[in-house]
């Protein structure tokens, strides 16, 4: 599914620069019937992500929309791996990812441009374009915690214990053996530390009717993260400053 993703999104970013090269939207009379949009938006991203959000837009022109958009999503690394204990030990546990040491959420603002290069939406048709966008993030951290196995002091006891990663539990978090699942969810939401960066995107944008009541949009393309510092996401495995998604974002809303 993502490699099919990625190759579409990458000829989306082939056509976004051909029509920005060889294509102006045609001058003409006609008037604008809406002032402003509103949509939400759907996006699934190529590191298994998700980030629900909302758009904002003004139509300055009959072929051009600028817009403002807020989102909240989760940021993985490449390298996560979902796996489960023995089932005869921890039944009761979720599945874990071995090394994790933060959930990296995101929440990002920014500003954006809609252009239309197509005539089709006159029609009741798909109207062709591209967008782009850039702005502000903020990355939210919040420690990742285990279900581990600890050894008692008498032989053959043992309690569980839930715990982040610490270079003084280091040697038994990141042992497959003492590891049950992961603990719940709201573990760790008290300790939430921020990083700060920035976001830009690029997209085919496909909308059908472009200058109808209601907004149906699609678009496909590629989107960057950029944090003032290394994300430290995983323990075991080298973390990135920059990532790179390819997504698919459905929009849906309404013009006034």
């Amino acid at each position: 599914m993502f490699r099919t993703l990625s190759c579409l999104s990458l000829l989306a970013c082939l056509t976004v620069t051909g029509w920005s090269q060889g294509m102006k939207p045609p001058v003409t009379g006609v008037g604008i019937i809406y002032n402003r949009e509103t949509s939400f938006n759907f996006k699934l991203t190529t590191n298994r992500g998700f980030a629900p959000g909302l758009e904002f837009g003004r139509l300055r022109t009959y072929y051009k929309t600028t817009y403002y958009h807020i989102s909240l999503g989760e940021l993985k690394h490449t390298k996560e791996q979902r796996q489960s204990a023995d089932p005869s030990v921890s039944r009761s546990f979720r599945p874990y990812v071995f090394g994790k040491q933060n959930n990296l959420f995101m929440l990002r603002g920014g500003w954006g441009v809609k252009r239309y290069y197509s005539e089709k939406a006159r029609q009741k048709g798909v109207a062709m374009g591209a967008s782009y966008a850039f702005g502000p993030s903020l990355g939210l951290l919040k420690p990742y915690y285990l279900a581990l196995r600890r050894v008692g002091n008498n032989p053959g006891e043992s309690r569980v214990t839930h715990e982040k990663y610490s270079e003084e539990n280091a040697s038994i978090f990141l042992d497959n053996t003492r590891i049950l699942g992961a603990s719940p969810f709201t573990r760790g939401f008290s300790e939430i530390s921020f990083l700060p960066g920035a976001n830009a995107s690029v997209a085919l944008h496909m909308d059908w009717g472009a200058f109808d009541e209601f907004v149906k949009a699609l678009e496909i393309g590629l989107m960057v993260d950029v944090f003032a510092k290394k994300a430290p996401i995983l323990v075991s495995e080298e973390n990135n400053q920059i990532f790179f998604n390819f997504f698919i974002n459905l929009q849906l809303g309404k013009r006034r």
